[in-house]
């Protein structure tokens, strides 16, 4: 499939391209696209976070885990104080456990010579895990971190904010700025396909 370059997308008027709805069940999912299909309907009404509460309430998930970058500490801090007016929080920073990168020979970002705590990804997902949450959401992550939090967490993975620490956290602002789509990756910013 390269659904990204088809400039028809028929399927959003019903016709199909390939028979992957005949070989779904969706019984398991479908309490779940129930509740999004809902609150997708309100399109443009509310902010993503408020969405998430009320996804989250209308899942009825008492716990919530959040996995945040230290770098998006202050942002980590509002969020928790939100979303603890409705359920029961645990966040938890990417350098839980302290373990220095040198233990994993892992690249240091500043001097090889200091002591740097490495992103540890599997204890945050870990601590939430043993606190038994229904659903986490992920604040910052690095790239690759990200993954391997989604891979290890036993409860369902959200993204709310995605690092870009050149972008002020917005990825999408590469692809709508046409001196990265000209310069950085060679496309042709007018030219869709």
């Amino acid at each position: 499939m390269k659904c990204a370059l088809c400039g028809k997308k028929e399927c959003a008027q019903g016709k199909s391209c390939t028979d992957v709805a005949t070989d779904i069940d969706y019984e398991p999912a479908l309490e779940t696209m129930r509740i999004a299909a809902e609150i997708e309907s309100r399109y443009m009404e509310l902010t993503r976070l408020e969405e998430l509460i009320l996804f989250c309430k209308k899942m009825k998930f008492g716990k919530i885990g959040i996995a945040f970058c230290i770098g998006l500490s202050a942002e980590a801090r509002i969020m928790h104080k939100i979303l603890a007016r409705d359920f029961e929080v645990h966040s938890v920073c990417c350098k839980i456990g302290g373990t220095d990168k040198d233990d994993l020979e892992l690249v240091k970002i500043r001097d090889p010579e200091s002591h740097e705590t490495m992103c540890n990804p599997l204890g945050q997902a870990s601590v939430l895990n043993t606190a038994e949450t229904e659903l986490n959401i992920i604040i910052g992550l690095c790239i690759g971190h990200d993954i391997l939090f989604t891979e290890h967490s036993n409860a369902p993975v959200t993204t709310f904010a995605v690092k870009d620490r050149v972008l002020t956290h917005n990825p999408l602002g590469a692809v709508y700025s046409r001196y990265y789509l000209t310069n950085v990756f060679g496309l042709e910013s007018s030219d869709p396909d």
